[in-house]
């Protein structure tokens, strides 16, 4: 991060974004995203790859729980719809 201090209200709703984030790559890798064509799954798995990587790169957390962020991170990088 760019040495801004986000307000604890502020980390909370990029927090909770990040769930949705978490939520839509393992929602799309568990095939429940079947009305998408495989294109645009993977551009919505890419996309939220990208956002939790740049949140998870933030430096002024507190203690938030990072786990399920990383492993979808993970599992996103791997899927291929193509």
């Amino acid at each position: 991060m760019t040495g801004t201090i986000r307000s604890a209200e502020q980390r909370v709703q990029d927090f909770t974004a990040m769930g949705h984030s978490v939520d839509l790559i393992n929602d799309i890798m568990a095939g429940n995203q079947d009305d998408l064509d495989a294109q645009e799954r993977q551009n919505m798995v890419n996309r939220n790859v990208e956002h939790l990587q740049i949140m998870v790169a933030k430096t002024d957390w507190e203690g938030e729980d990072m786990t399920n962020a990383t492993s979808a991170i993970s599992s996103g990088q791997g899927y291929t719809a193509l």
